[in-house]
């Protein structure tokens, strides 16, 4: 059957299908070097799984307190080989990646210590946790206290302003890799590097956590092979490979992991309990799968950038630039477009796809969040989805597609949705 069919069986329009595949065809050179990654990253998943001695008896689950859980224990080992640290630590306890940086924290300070970011406030999520906003149980609440200092207006960093907000108290520096629900660049390992060499030179000994939230697998190098002391993240995002059905991970010096499990578990515990409940071979697996899931939707982020773009969006990044997460973001700067290319992206979900969805109050956010995630796994942002807060300069933050099909489908059905709204004009 002719290709351009299927897609207007599914409701795309002869006119979005040849704009969409159109700019799909510039893009080759572009797809290759994602490719080109995406190969290098999948030769170090499976060379640290061959390392380990991964086994079949590894994918065995226990119950209880999961004393000798060797298949646990082994995709730790794993995660350690792959990111270049001494420790890991990767459980289903771990409900989301929020909840990862949270316990990295708690458990890596101490009352009268401070908590440094160098690159503006992070994820809003984490605006309680360290008690930015008021919130019962905050690390303010244990007399951990927390500064930062902004991204100067070129997007680069303010090197005269981090010396300045490092200090005697300054006992943990936390980089955000990505950009969140904010406007800036998400940074790649080399601004890393570099922002890691710096901050070395003012406090030698402070200790280094990288949000690696969507970054996971989209260079050759991650931020522990670049200095820092430990990385955080969720796996139902890029390392969870669409497969994982829940987790987080927090991989580093062996120092910073006994200090995360202490705070997961308790003290005297640490990694020894923890049981993982028959999912060890969907950890297993969804890593494996990670780096080329990672890559697909990379390539769903760059069509929606160069389709978008081309109808006169503000588009970051841009279609052709280096890219260090899988987010792409759109600026409308009119909640109703926002709204309509959320729907537009729901009615291209697997699941849940004639769902409208709604701007709502939602738990860590201060503004109302309108999402689209049809999911397999619940709220599983490395599937196709689209979400973003409904405040000026009303960005939606498109993410996701496990295969780069189903990406390609959401960017069509996202200008689709926008074109029935009357939002949108190909001629």
């Amino acid at each position: 059957m002719n290709l351009k069919n299927i897609y207007s069986a599914m409701g795309i329009s002869g006119e979005i299908y040849d704009y969409c595949t159109g700019m799909e065809e510039k893009l080759a050179e572009r797809f290759r070097e994602i490719d080109r990654i995406a190969e290098c990253n999948q030769l170090k998943v499976l060379s640290a799984m061959q390392q380990c001695k991964v086994s079949e008896a590894c994918l065995v689950g226990t119950t209880g307190y999961g004393y000798n859980d060797i298949g646990r224990d082994r995709l730790e080992e794993v995660y350690a080989k792959v990111f270049r640290t001494e420790d890991a630590l990767v459980r289903s306890q771990i409900v989301c990646g929020t909840h990862a940086l949270t316990i990295a924290l708690f458990g890596n300070t101490r009352p009268g210590d401070e908590i440094f970011s160098p690159v503006g406030l992070p994820y809003d999520t984490l605006l309680e946790v360290l008690g930015v906003r008021e919130a019962q149980g905050s690390l303010k609440e244990y007399g951990v206290s927390f500064s930062y200092c902004d991204l100067k207006e070129d997007g680069t960093f303010d090197f005269d302003g981090i010396r300045a907000g490092i200090n005697e108290r300054t006992s943990l520096v936390t980089i955000q890799r990505s950009r969140g629900y904010s406007q800036r660049h998400t940074l790649s390992i080399d601004e890393i590097r570099e922002l890691i060499a710096f901050i070395r030179t003012v406090k030698p000994e402070v200790t280094i956590m990288v949000d690696n939230c969507y970054g996971e697998f989209m260079e050759e190098l991650e931020p522990t092979e670049v200095g820092a002391d430990m990385i955080v993240g969720s796996l139902i995002k890029n390392p969870g490979g669409g497969i994982a059905p829940v987790g987080g991970y927090i991989a580093g010096t062996e120092h910073c992991v006994k200090n995360a499990a202490a705070r997961l578990t308790a003290p005297g515990l640490y990694k020894e309990l923890g049981p993982s409940l028959g999912n060890n071979r969907l950890l297993y697996q969804g890593l494996f799968l990670a780096p080329t899931v990672a890559a697909a939707a990379e390539k769903g982020a760059v069509l929606l950038s160069a389709v978008y773009e081309g109808l006169g969006f503000e588009c970051t990044p841009g279609p052709l630039d280096k890219r260090d997460d899988i987010i792409e973001a759109v600026t409308f700067h009119d909640p109703k477009l926002v709204m309509s290319f959320c729907r537009g992206v729901q009615r291209a979900a697997s699941v849940d796809s004639f769902i409208r969805p709604e701007p709502t109050p939602t738990p860590g956010y201060e503004h109302d969040i309108i999402m689209a995630a049809g999911c397999f796994i619940s709220g599983s942002s490395i599937e196709l989805s689209a979400d973003g807060p409904l405040r000026a300069p009303y960005t939606v933050y498109f993410q996701g597609g496990i295969t780069y099909p189903h990406a390609k489908f959401g960017v069509m059905m996202s200008l689709q949705q926008l074109m029935e709204d009357g939002f949108v004009k190909l001629s």
